[in-house]
């Protein structure tokens, strides 16, 4: 079973729980329809890793905020690049199909360690830079749907078991890579940075 870090020990999430469209200018930079309700789809254990690896050309990077659960509420914080097959997500939306090919592949869960979180979840923030330059900024007052929601939301089906992870959506800014690219994700709470985290693409 795949494994992440937290405070520099090593859980095993049962499943990758993912907010889809959960930033309006996302919501608009890929024509999409914001969904009446929360869009949800979970990612499995074998989708996690620590790495980032080209994967073809047409993959695009989505980096989230991401959470830590045990106890049903949130324990950790870390950030996750959802990588998705654009090609083939398209023409599953299409067809009114499921993502699970484009988003639940092998090592489509690009994962930091996790810090404990506390402090006030108004102030999260997240910035990613890609080779330098900033690609993508989220927080907490661009999110539609919050994290307690989101956590609500979850449980309305399905149960939240320590260990699993929450990746909450994605803000505007996605896009493809490539080999070589750097990418540095950077995690503030109440404007202090609590995570930073560098992937070199392989």
């Amino acid at each position: 079973m795949k494994t992440i870090t937290y405070n520099k020990h090593s859980l095993v999430p049962s499943k990758v729980i993912c907010v889809g469209r959960n930033y309006v200018e996302h919501i608009k930079e890929l024509n999409n329809e914001t969904p009446e309700s929360m869009v949800l789809f979970n990612k499995p254990n074998s989708a996690i890793t620590d790495s980032l690896v080209y994967i073809q050309e047409d993959c695009r990077f989505e980096g989230e905020i991401c959470f830590l659960i045990k106890n049903k509420q949130i324990e950790g914080i870390g950030f996750g690049l959802d990588l998705t097959k654009a090609d083939i997500q398209n023409k599953m939306k299409e067809k009114g199909l499921p993502w699970e090919r484009a988003k639940g592949f092998d090592g489509s869960a690009v994962l930091s360690p996790f810090v404990k979180f506390s402090g006030d979840i108004q102030t999260i923030e997240m910035k990613l830079f890609i080779n330098g330059r900033i690609a993508q900024h989220a927080n907490y007052a661009l999110m539609i749907y919050k994290p307690e929601e989101i956590l609500r939301e979850i449980e309305t089906f399905m149960t939240l078991e320590n260990g699993d992870i929450i990746m909450s959506g994605t803000p505007k800014g996605v896009a493809t890579y490539k080999r070589n690219d750097v990418f540095l994700a950077v995690i503030y709470v109440g404007g202090k940075i609590v995570l930073k985290k560098e992937f070199i693409v392989q």
